[in-house]
């Protein structure tokens, strides 16, 4: 048995969801129970299971496109695909492509120090809306000219 995830089976989502439980101690519903409770309490436990909720959701539809275009391709006639078939075929990768960027998000808020992970950004001082009034334009002055 190789020690390589194989990512390509999902595997991808149980192996991030560890990582998450890893990280906080706890399983994911109750993690999910507890910032549910009190979001402000944890930002960076609130983004991650907010996340790999979507990570999760990713992969269900990873799954309903996969499995639409197995059934397409079973009952495929000929070398050659139609159009439908490569509709799925192309629903498929979009979904991989979600899928992943999803999980690359998830482990970034993996790696990330606490304190990058903030819910809320910090207060900016407000900028004046209003603009100068335009000075009015002077003419040009050309230097040893008639007056």
């Amino acid at each position: 048995m190789s020690d390589v995830p194989d990512v390509l089976g999902g595997d991808v989502v149980a192996l991030l969801g560890e990582a998450v439980e890893a990280r906080f101690g706890l399983v994911l519903p109750e993690l999910a129970r507890r910032v549910q409770a009190a979001p402000e309490a944890s930002p960076a436990a609130t983004h991650l299971v907010h996340w790999y909720g979507l990570l999760a959701q990713a992969q269900e539809v990873l799954e309903k496109a996969e499995d639409a275009l197995v059934a397409a391709l079973e009952t495929a006639v000929g070398e050659g695909l139609d159009d439908p078939v490569m509709d799925l075929a192309q629903q498929v990768n979009t979904a991989v492509e979600l899928r992943d960027a999803r999980a690359a998000t998830v482990r970034f808020l993996l790696e990330a120090p606490v304190e990058q992970t903030r819910s809320r950004p910090r207060p900016v001082p407000r900028v004046s809306t209003t603009l100068p009034a335009a000075a009015p334009a002077q003419p040009a002055r050309i230097r040893g000219a008639l007056r």
